[in-house]
């Protein structure tokens, strides 16, 4: 018998949010169970935790778990610390801060990318903002890992993102193609998205197809049909099928008159030269003069022109059409050219803004829009993309708004000098070229002070000078609202379920803490300690859901709120759709923007390296790291692609260390039998995966579900180099280039070439 049941959450960034019940026994969790509470009349659905969230217990009481603050004794990397109190731990961090704004100004600190835990709400990376703000600000990040060439593409093309419809909407479509959109791996929680597949798929008699490298669950589970292409080349496919769209007078004229900029020269600005049109494109009239025929992009992708052909008859012929793009097909070199080139095919046939057809972006997502920790006001109005830290900290000189997307200033003033690090890996295990990262950050005279904040020593945890212990989410009182996943609004109360282990403490009382020894604690606590802020939040969470009891006590008993979204199909620019003269989208001309003068003049504007490209068209634009383009890495060397895939035994890196998971699904490479077989490579060996880049060791999964000529490796293993460098892990990030997209300034990480062979 427990002596309690609380909930608790999953906090990490798989898109959901998902309430567990922890069973506690003499101050232990002994067992950690799902979201156990009823369907409702109203269309509540459980919340099902996956694997990831069931196995909590084993990550929270992993050998690695961090107990007591440090500081680092040997190099950054070594992970070698010896313990410290927290007064001494505050003394440092404070010293070094007033240190770091004396000598170079605020604009010198920065906290790190990361989204290891985004389930609480006052025990969130927030805390640094508000802690910064107070002291004067910090340098910003605009951007994601995940998103950064999509979210760009779709505000160029639509003036805003998420611009899509609900995936339940495919009750409504004849066809669905999706796009590198693998739910059912990435959206594995049982109230989101891919219950929501699985339910519309049994209702609808529309044809699936997929259309991804790697045969995956999403194909496997819902498609009728799979067609693999070669990474980074879904461009070269949709240019493929609008010459066979165009061609045959399946295009929606009327719909491309009314509503776009740029189809034909009658829609394109009067002070553009003839031949800059996408007709113009498609038929070799433009710049280039290569028609864009099925042949053409069979040669590139590696569909067979017949199958292109019968695409976009199957696109062309029937309405609506629901086509839908994933995030890994924009995670490339060339990924915002990527993502609107997938959107042009519902925008040649008019299925935007219908039921049942679809933006060509990712589905839309639903939740409640609950309050957040106020932070206050930034002064530092300087912002670096997300992915470029590293150049911030070695080469700031050359960090400009023309070169490097820069915004706030025209070129970077300062270096980074210090780093926060919450509940993040990204600090080498998840950004790109984990050698190149290392030496950068093993340079003491460069980044003078990496502060990290974790629950266990990860890859990231090695390198900080002061290393933080905080709270775990069974170890903390806090509010958790729906992740983008679920499909409907939730709110968690989750109580404190065993006390912290060892010295761990919550974000907020580290920040506390820092405020504290700089003079500051008042303007950062507001007066509240932790557990009264959990209760501030709660009840400013009331004013958007008054039906919430008033009294904070019992609606901690209850623990699970949730509320169904309207039964209505959500359809993306509906109103645009329907009055586009009323409801004009946030574009310069108020129009979906084909052409893009603002991309127009970018691309005679901006500074881009031998190879990138910025177009004012939705182009296929060959790029460094796909075979037949001259780049960084020699085709001849290294004849693979490589790309990375999100895996069901970890949520990015987290969760990498758990053994119960580890055992279940082991790290390995996916590889197709015509490529292995010549390498003298068979199921389970040992192979080593290597590049200019680096190298690492990871066990061959030989299988008819990825495309010959492409290596899958699931992202987020944890890097183990051993004393020459190669890791042992199948970490994709030691293969991996830090050369961004050309607008967003994005991660790149699915553009690769490699080779690999077997290991003696």
């Amino acid at each position: 018998m427990s002596d309690k049941i609380v909930w608790s959450t999953c906090n990490v960034n798989c898109g959901s949010r998902c309430p567990v019940r922890l069973h506690v026994k003499n101050g232990i969790v002994v067992r950690v169970e799902s979201d156990h509470t009823k369907e409702d009349a109203l269309g509540t659905q459980q919340i099902r935790a996956c694997l990831r969230g069931r196995g909590l217990r084993k990550w929270i009481y992993s050998p690695e778990r961090l107990l007591y603050p440090m500081k680092r004794i040997g190099k950054r990397g070594e992970g070698k610390f010896a313990r410290i109190s927290w007064s001494a731990a505050f003394d440092l961090i404070a010293s070094k801060l007033k240190y770091i704004i004396d000598k170079y100004g605020n604009e010198a600190i920065y906290r790190n990318y990361g989204t290891g835990n985004l389930g609480g709400v006052v025990s969130h990376y927030n805390q640094i903002e508000k802690l910064m703000n107070v002291l004067g600000g910090k340098l910003n990040y605009h951007n994601s890992y995940s998103t950064a060439q999509i979210f760009q593409a779709m505000t160029y093309l639509y003036g805003k993102t998420d611009t899509g419809n609900y995936i339940s909407d495919i009750v409504n479509s004849k066809l669905v193609v999706l796009f590198g959109n693998n739910a059912a791996e990435t959206r594995m929680s049982g109230g989101g998205i891919v219950r929501d597949l699985v339910l519309a798929k049994k209702q609808s008699k529309a044809k699936v197809i997929v259309i991804d490298p790697l045969y995956t669950d999403t194909a496997a589970g819902f498609a009728d049909e799979w067609i693999p292409l070669r990474p980074g080349t879904d461009a070269a496919l949709a240019a493929g099928i609008a010459h066979v769209l165009i061609m045959n007078d399946m295009v929606d004229i009327d719909f491309l008159n009314r509503y776009t900029l740029g189809y034909d020269k009658s829609t394109m600005p009067k002070d553009i030269p003839k031949g800059n049109s996408y007709k113009d494109y498609i038929l070799g009239f433009g710049e280039d003069t290569t028609p864009k025929t099925p042949e053409w992009a069979a040669a590139i992708t590696g569909i067979p022109a017949k199958r292109i052909v019968k695409l976009a008859y199957e696109i062309g012929s029937i309405k609506p059409v629901y086509i839908a793009q994933g995030w890994g097909p924009q995670r490339h070199a060339n990924g915002e050219q990527t993502a609107r080139a997938i959107c042009m095919l519902p925008i040649l046939t008019g299925n935007v803004g219908i039921k049942g057809g679809n933006s060509g972006d990712r589905e839309a997502s639903f939740g409640i829009d609950w309050p957040t920790i106020a932070v206050g006001e930034n002064p530092v109005k300087t912002s670096i993309p997300c992915f470029l830290w590293t150049k911030a900290i070695e080469n700031p000189t050359d960090f400009t708004a023309l070169n490097s997307g820069l915004q706030g200033k025209k070129k970077l003033e300062v270096p980074i000098k210090f780093l926060w690090c919450f509940a993040s890996n990204a600090l080498i295990n998840q950004h790109s070229d984990i050698n190149r990262t290392h030496a950068i950050l093993q340079d003491e005279s460069k980044c003078e002070m990496i502060v990290l904040i974790e629950n266990v020593m990860s890859t990231s945890a090695k390198y900080a000078d002061i290393l933080l212990p905080g709270t775990s989410s069974f170890e903390e009182r806090d509010l958790a609202y729906q992740g983008y996943a679920v499909e409907m609004g939730a709110l968690m109360i989750r109580e404190k379920a065993i006390e912290p282990m060892g010295e761990c403490r919550t974000i907020f009382d580290i920040c506390a803490g820092v405020a504290r020894k700089m003079g500051k604690e008042k303007d950062f606590s507001n007066g509240l300690d932790h557990d009264q802020w959990v209760e501030e939040m709660y009840h400013q969470c009331r004013k958007i859901k008054p039906q919430l009891p008033e009294d904070f006590s019992k609606a901690l008993e209850k623990g699970l709120y949730k509320w169904p979204r309207s039964g209505k199909s959500f359809v993306g620019l509906a109103s645009f759709r329907k009055n586009p003269e009323k409801y004009p989208l946030n574009t310069p001309s108020g129009k979906i923007e084909i052409f893009s003068r603002l991309l127009w003049q970018m691309a005679q504007t901006w500074q881009l390296p031998e190879g990138d490209s910025i177009r004012a068209l939705p182009e296929y634009h060959p790029t460094w790291g796909i075979p037949g383009i001259p780049g960084k890495t020699d085709e001849a060397l290294y004849p693979l692609q490589l790309v990375g895939h999100h895996f069901k035994q970890r949520t990015h890196s987290t969760y990498g260390n758990n053994e119960w998971l580890n055992e279940a699904s082991p790290q390995t490479l996916w590889i197709n039998s015509l490529d292995a077989k010549p390498r003298g490579i068979e199921h389970g060996d040992l192979v080593k995966v290597f590049n200019d880049m680096g190298a690492t060791l990871v066990r061959a999964k030989v299988t008819p579900r990825i495309m010959p000529g492409v290596l899958s490796l699931p992202q987020g293993a944890w890097y183990k180099p051993d004393k020459e460098g190669i890791d042992q892990g199948g970490c994709i990030n030691t293969l991996t280039s830090q050369r961004p997209s050309p607008i967003a300034k994005g991660n790149p990480q699915h553009t690769n070439l490699v080779q690999v062979v077997k290991e003696k």
